[in-house]
């Protein structure tokens, strides 16, 4: 396979030990992530080259992230150095009723200080079949969207597919309003073939709603159906746009959550078997694995959009099991998973 090249912003993730709150903690938790290297590391150990361009700082805490990819197996020879700080943001895990909180420190961190012309998209492209981005990296600055933006049109230029997970965070787009958003994100998604998001990210970023359909999303009663129109809608605003997919999940507790996949292209609606997840260890990058393992079903089927959606849901579903942001599975256990064998029995 070519390479697959993933841009945006690796932090700094800080979680008080088990499910202790941030007011019981005396220590946390270190480990490195981010929506866009959490892509890249799964799809570096399904066995595909994947190259991972942020920018980080000169100092030790960048090099750190630096080398949590690189022993991923992730190439990071166009990663950018500058800046003064790593984006960092922290973690309190819930539990059966008390959901998880996410609380960013992120501002004026090495990657929203990002500028256009600071990457040599040209020679990052170079090999290239495949160019991930997400909705997280515009949010966190204009000049960090302006920098998103010159990377998809060069992508575009080239024939590259494009790929986008939408990733609404009320949190983050604090430096514009509602319609400068839906402007900066109507103009990076028009390049996108491959386009993920819910309900919630079509609403919050293009206005669009399903028509005449209730959606119900927390709870077990989840329905593929209730999406088509919101897939339709889509499509219609954003004609390159080749596959619009969703995830399904339903929240039981912060414990126990169903767990699902949507694709349509157009003229097909592919759907999965649902999972229950229950005793969920981690499920911060639950839609990362999925959109890495969509990559690479889509790259190693080509021609079956239904085994490349239930690869994805299999592996988001066992990154559930796995502490931390990336999902740490090979292609022979997501497929185990595909084939029906879910018992967690000891491999000897």
């Amino acid at each position: 396979m070519k390479k697959v090249v993933t841009f945006g912003e690796i932090m700094l993730r800080l979680a008080p030990p088990g499910y202790l709150r941030f007011s019981q903690t005396n220590s946390f938790d270190v480990i490195y992530g981010g929506g866009e290297s959490n892509v890249a590391v799964s799809i570096a150990n399904y066995g595909v080259p994947v190259r991972f361009v942020p920018r980080v700082p000169s100092n030790d805490i960048g090099e750190c992230a630096l080398m949590e990819m690189r022993k991923r197996g992730v190439e990071t020879d166009f990663m950018l150095r500058g800046g003064d700080r790593l984006g960092i943001y922290f973690l309190e895990t819930g539990a059966v009723s008390r959901g998880s909180k996410v609380v960013y420190d992120r501002a004026h961190s090495a990657m929203s200080e990002i500028e256009p012309g600071m990457v040599d998209w040209d020679k990052a492209f170079e090999g290239v079949e495949w160019f991930h981005w997400t909705g997280i990296t515009p949010a966190i600055s204009q000049s960090a969207a302006d920098a998103c933006l010159e990377a998809v049109k060069i992508a575009s230029e080239k024939g590259i597919t494009i790929s986008t997970d939408l990733n609404y965070r009320a949190k983050l787009w604090k430096y514009c309003d509602n319609a400068h958003r839906e402007k900066i994100m109507t103009e990076l998604t028009s390049y996108c073939d491959i386009v993920l998001g819910n309900e919630e990210d079509a609403e919050m970023h293009f206005g669009i709603k399903p028509e005449g359909l209730t959606v119900q999303t927390q709870g077990h009663d989840v329905k593929a159906e209730a999406f088509l129109s919101v897939y339709k809608q889509m499509m219609e605003k954003f004609p390159k746009a080749k596959k619009v997919i969703t995830t399904l999940r339903g929240s039981i507790s912060a414990s126990h959550n169903t767990w699902a996949g949507v694709l349509y292209d157009g003229k097909t609606m592919y759907d999965t078997t649902q999972y229950q997840i229950t005793d969920i260890v981690d499920r911060v990058g639950g839609g990362d694995s999925f959109m890495g393992g969509l990559i690479y079903g889509l790259l190693k089927y080509p021609d079956n959009d239904q085994h490349a959606l239930d690869f994805a849901v299999a592996a988001s579903c066992l990154k559930h099991t796995i502490k931390g942001d990336a999902n740490l599975v090979t292609v022979s256990e997501v497929e185990k998973l595909m084939g029906g064998d879910a018992s967690g029995r000891v491999a000897r």
